[in-house]
């Protein structure tokens, strides 16, 4: 059940199952909110040029440092990162703001974003998703497809310690895969400082590792909300095969929108493109009658 809003003050910050999350709230406070998950290895910040561009358009923008980003919110377990309990923080920030929110989210943030939209339909006025498809989309990838090949370090960080040490080292081969999957020499220099000399990648690591503990449920979910699937033809983590399998999970109005020569790293490499990609479908939610009245 969703309280008061927070039309009148920003958010810094929120509390969830005890740990305190820092949250990027810009834009006119009485305007729709647009909720951004970031993904891995990132923060809110890889949203900031979008933001922008949402903003001018009117568009209220929440980006949360996630479970394990924000230096409050690091808890050691493995189970303390399955998606159940990523999905309740995203949850606990929708009832803060006070009002349905239109349910954006890249990488892991999407895989986020695909089930808070199938578990609380009532929270969401649209779904868009950059990069990950459905979780049963992937999940049907991952067994009939290339895809497992392009998933290999989902096992690798598995292992307890290995990942992290291999991926902190600055020059090494870690960084020459980040480049490999288009990053560019800005995007890794702010992997080094806000995910790296930050403390936050054993953590961001481990939302792999909590995987084994998350509901197989989530692949079965179905999506009710306008949902737009915006995927790059460059990248080198998901395959299209998986991307295809999406829309058969959508019960509601559904965009597939494949993005020319772009690496995985949609917001921060093709912004415009993503920042109109959301607004195509919070318009269309609201031509649908996905409106904050209607869904409060």
């Amino acid at each position: 059940m969703l309280t008061s809003g927070s039309e009148t003050e920003r958010i810094t910050e929120y509390t969830h199952d005890g740990l305190v999350f820092d949250v990027l709230d810009q834009g006119p406070l009485d305007g729709p909110v647009v909720l951004l998950l970031h993904g891995f290895p990132e923060r809110a910040s890889s949203w900031s040029a979008v933001m922008a561009i949402l903003n001018d358009a009117g568009m209220r923008t929440i980006a949360p440092d996630q479970r394990g980003y924000s230096p409050r919110a690091r808890p050691r377990r493995r189970r303390d990162y399955r998606v159940g309990a990523l999905v309740g923080d995203v949850i606990a920030l929708i009832d803060r703001i006070g009002r349905p929110v239109h349910v954006v989210g890249h990488d892991w943030g999407a895989n986020i974003a695909w089930v808070t939209a199938g578990r609380r339909p009532d929270l969401a006025l649209s779904l868009t998703a950059f990069s990950v498809p459905h979780p049963g989309a992937f999940m049907t990838g991952l067994l009939s497809s290339k895809q497992i090949l392009h998933s290999w370090y989902f096992a690798f960080f598995q292992l307890p310690i290995l990942p992290e040490k291999w991926m902190a080292r600055p020059g090494q081969r870690a960084e020459k895969w980040y480049g490999r999957s288009g990053m560019t020499a800005d995007d890794l220099e702010r992997t080094r400082t806000e995910i790296v000399e930050y403390g936050a990648l054993p953590f961001a690591v481990t939302w792999y590792r909590g995987l084994p503990f998350s509901n197989p449920g989530i692949g079965r979910l179905r999506i009710t909300v306008p949902t737009s699937m915006v995927w790059s033809d460059g990248d080198t983590f998901i395959t299209r095969s998986a991307i295809e399998n999406a829309q058969r999970y959508v019960d509601a109005a559904y965009t597939l929108t494949v993005l020319p020569g772009i690496s995985h790293w949609i917001p921060t490499q093709a912004s415009r493109a993503a920042a109109a990609a959301i607004l195509t479908n919070a318009e269309l939610a609201v031509m649908q009658g996905f409106d904050t009245d209607s869904s409060a």
